[in-house]
């Protein structure tokens, strides 16, 4: 049986950044999961519709998207959904890790993406995503 389609929403302000992560990353990113399909934004009201609308299975924000960026965005959608989907936070230096922690995203990946790095971590954060929860 066939896995139904994860949706990934892909956010930065730039169209060429949106494209270089969905590219990096693919359709398929590992065998072992079913295909994906993206949902494209390029401004934060559209991340806020598609968060909301509950069908988003994994988000990959742009930490340098103008004029909020992601690192900023990841924080307040952990902060305020009660059912936030993972969230995976591309940055431009890898020093600036640190900031993606800060922003409570689930995983980082830094440009310029290597195609076997993104597939593997979208990946694993489906994956975890899919081991349901035990609150003791």
């Amino acid at each position: 049986m066939t896995e139904p389609a994860k949706k990934i929403l892909v956010f930065s302000h730039k169209a060429e950044v949106r494209d270089s992560i969905i590219n990096a990353v693919g359709r398929r990113p590992a065998a072992d999961l079913g295909k994906v399909t993206y949902v494209e934004a390029a401004g934060v009201a559209d991340v806020l519709v598609e968060m909301d609308s509950g069908e988003i299975d994994l988000a990959i924000l742009d930490g340098e998207a103008q004029p909020t960026g992601g690192i900023g965005l990841s924080r307040q959608l952990k902060n305020e959904l009660a059912d936030c989907p993972p969230i995976v936070v591309a940055v431009r230096r890898r020093d600036d890790r640190w900031l993606a922690t800060w922003s409570q995203a689930d995983a980082v990946l830094v440009h310029p993406l290597d195609p076997l790095a993104a597939a593997e971590t979208v990946a694993d954060v489906l994956r975890n995503q899919r081991v349901p929860a035990v609150n003791g």
